[in-house]
């Protein structure tokens, strides 16, 4: 869905800028600011460091497409972790054109990020972000400038360049948002923009300075929980989270993350819920697990079940679970493990061409008979 935020200018308005770009000229030999210097060459270059992301069906209504940025010469790339990386087939477009299967090497969902390789060993040279060396200097502050590129609307395929909008940091400040009914996996401090950013397509590009040096990753549409009004923002390359592992508490920051996942090291966070065993009953029949990985297709709800009471239908595909992506059957079962009679969970189900919130309230197990 188009961002409503987007208002087009007005008569008045496009006057005013004329106006304006007259009385300018008048003032004669004027040195112009930095605002109006172009960067088509810094945009170039930054291209050539980002990729052009390609699910391949099972959701409608979510956009299957995305963008990503290359953090080593060999194909390694960072995104977030969205549903996009449920699909069987990720196809990455290089700035060049050339055309790649890539494959999910890590996730860390306290981070909403997930690492990328493209599915060829020869692939060697390519230009890209240094997410280490970025994330040692300083944040950027309110009022700086920023350019921010993505494949938002799907505006990109093969050698086609990404979007670039110019702006500012209007704040770094907490984000406090929802998807939905849902919390957004990360909610630490983020930029948020002056320019419309958060649009389809556009999770998983980023902000650079005006000199093109990388910033922060654009996150997903997200509304306000202050204003419910759809917010631009954009998660710092420096940021660093608190996670659990082996029931013990540390952190991690994004530099880590990549730089494990590259080398194949890297351990995801637990599960925020630690208990383990049936979990509640919901009476939700999925279909036949034939595949690495299914997606989690209701195909049968039994009658008077905690499932038949929430309005599940077959055919329902399950999305999220307490907003946590669910990109197969083995996934949903392992969160449904973690859970215990007389919980509510709410889900978010891909129903014919929407997404729908579903509250199933699990019970006990039925006794057995006999």
């Amino acid at each position: 869905m188009e961002n409503p935020m987007f208002i087009p200018p007005t008569l008045a308005a496009r006057k005013s800028v004329l106006l304006a770009l007259t009385a300018g000229a008048l003032l004669g030999g004027a040195t112009a600011a930095p605002a109006q210097q172009p960067f088509t060459d810094v945009a170039t270059r930054v291209n050539k460091q980002m990729v052009k992301l390609f699910g391949a069906g099972g959701f409608k209504g979510l956009p299957a497409y995305g963008t990503g940025i290359l953090v080593s010469p060999k194909g390694h790339i960072l995104t977030v972790n969205n549903h996009l990386l449920s699909t069987a087939d990720i196809k990455v477009h290089l700035a060049d054109g050339r055309s790649f299967l890539a494959r999910v090497v890590s996730r860390e969902p306290e981070l909403d990020l997930a690492l990328l390789k493209i599915d060829d060993d020869l692939l060697d040279g390519l230009d890209h972000f240094d997410v280490a060396a970025a994330a040692k200097k300083p944040l950027a502050q309110a009022g700086d400038w920023i350019l921010a590129f993505s494949n938002q609307f799907h505006i990109a395929t093969r050698d086609e360049p990404m979007s670039v909008q110019r702006g500012v940091v209007a704040a770094l400040t907490d984000l406090r948002a929802r998807r939905g009914d849902f919390d957004p996996p990360y909610n630490g401090e983020a930029y948020f923009l002056d320019v419309i950013a958060c649009n389809p397509g556009a999770a998983g590009g980023i902000i650079t300075d005006r000199k093109g040096r990388l910033l922060g990753v654009l996150g997903r549409e997200l509304k306000s929980r202050l204003s419910d009004t759809w917010i631009n923002y954009a998660m710092p390359i420096q940021t660093e989270v608190e996670i659990v592992r082996a029931d013990k508490k540390t952190k991690v920051n994004v530099a880590t993350f990549v730089q494990e996942s590259i080398a194949g090291k890297y351990v995801i966070s637990n599960p925020r819920n630690k208990e383990k065993g049936p979990g509640g009953y919901h009476g939700i029949v999925l279909v036949p697990n034939a595949v690495q990985a299914t997606p989690a297709y209701v195909e049968e709800v039994v009658p008077g079940s905690p499932a038949a009471d929430s309005g599940l239908r077959p055919d329902d595909l399950i999305v999220y679970v307490e907003g946590e992506l669910v990109p197969s059957i083995k996934a949903f079962r392992e969160i449904v493990r973690q859970t215990r009679p007389g919980m509510t969970l709410r889900l978010e189900v891909q129903r014919g061409n929407r997404l729908q919130t579903i509250n199933l309230k699990l019970a006990e197990h039925p006794k057995k008979k006999g």
